[in-house]
């Protein structure tokens, strides 16, 4: 019998359990991103790209992830997407929350890894107020300064300073609102959810590092934005980097680290549902081994 295809996926989330804790990786959409903006040579670049089965080297697919922490006192949500102002084919935040059952107004927390638009703008709904009413906003104080900053905006090709524009514009709301607060690396959210500062990609970029009943999970933000280029090879960095030999010592150090504990980490542009653990390669670079996904 002939039947209608559906033309919709599932919804975009995915549960694991850590110890005591639950944590959701929600998916908020992808984009696209080119292979030029990585640095190496073209060669191996393209070489990567074919062994990783991507088709298009200027529209290599990029997921974009978010996470709900939910303690069994509170919710945390780590990051917001690019909400409904940065790319038609990112915001579905929202929808995928509604899916999994979460009301904004229950988050109590968010903390936000950086203020690039693919990670705070969906903080807000389309007509500008809050979509998460309950919740303070935690940032790192280098981070929060920087995009705050005239002169730092000034100082930006122009091209980009739609990026302040978007970051002041988003978390707005919330600094009116009094509920903006500071951290910094080693800032305890709660017990088991600290801050762990990892600058380079952004003045403030911060990683959050999850422990519940001796199980861990890193979330480490945007050290890798391409698993099929940076994991093989962790040299390569990438144009939106605001120091990009910081950004690369730092994704050198923290690839070292997971792979060396063994340890569990989720990214915000990994393929989802983004969680897996490091293998170091023969030359010297790494693999990701993507954690089985328990649908039982």
């Amino acid at each position: 019998m002939a039947t209608p295809l559906a033309g919709t996926q599932a919804p975009g989330f995915y549960r694991h359990k850590l110890g005591a804790f639950e944590v959701t990786v929600i998916s908020d959409g992808k984009l696209t991103l080119e292979a030029g903006l990585f640095t190496g040579d073209p060669a191996g670049t393209e070489k990567l790209l074919k062994d990783g089965h991507v088709v298009d080297k200027n529209a290599i697919p990029t997921p974009l992830n978010v996470w709900l922490i939910n303690t069994g006192n509170k919710l945390f949500l780590v990051d917001t997407g690019g909400g409904a102002s940065f790319a038609p084919t990112v915001g579905r935040l929202p929808k995928n929350l509604a899916a999994a059952g979460v009301d904004p107004a229950a988050i109590d927390a968010v903390i936000l890894s950086h203020m690039h638009p693919d990670h705070i703008p969906g903080l807000i709904a389309a007509d500008g107020r809050m979509l998460f009413p309950n919740a303070t906003v935690h940032v790192h104080g280098d981070e929060y300064a920087f995009w705050m900053s005239d002169e730092m905006r000034g100082k930006t090709p122009e091209q980009f300073r739609v990026f302040f524009d978007m970051a002041r514009n988003s978390i707005k709301p919330y600094t009116d609102a009094g509920k903006v607060q500071m951290c910094k690396d080693g800032t305890q959210f709660a017990p088991g959810i600290t801050a762990a500062a990892l600058p380079g990609h952004t003045p403030g970029h911060t990683m959050v590092r999850i422990s519940s009943g001796g199980d861990d999970l890193l979330i480490f933000g945007d050290i890798v934005h391409c698993a099929t280029l940076q994991f093989a090879d962790p040299e390569r960095s990438v144009a939106f980097d605001a120091d990009p030999p910081l950004a690369l010592s730092n994704r050198k150090k923290v690839l070292d680290m997971v792979a060396t504990d063994r340890l569990l980490f989720t990214g915000g542009h990994l393929p989802f549902p983004a969680l897996g653990h490091a293998t170091r390669t023969a030359s010297g670079g790494y693999a990701f081994v993507p954690l089985f996904a328990d649908y039982s």
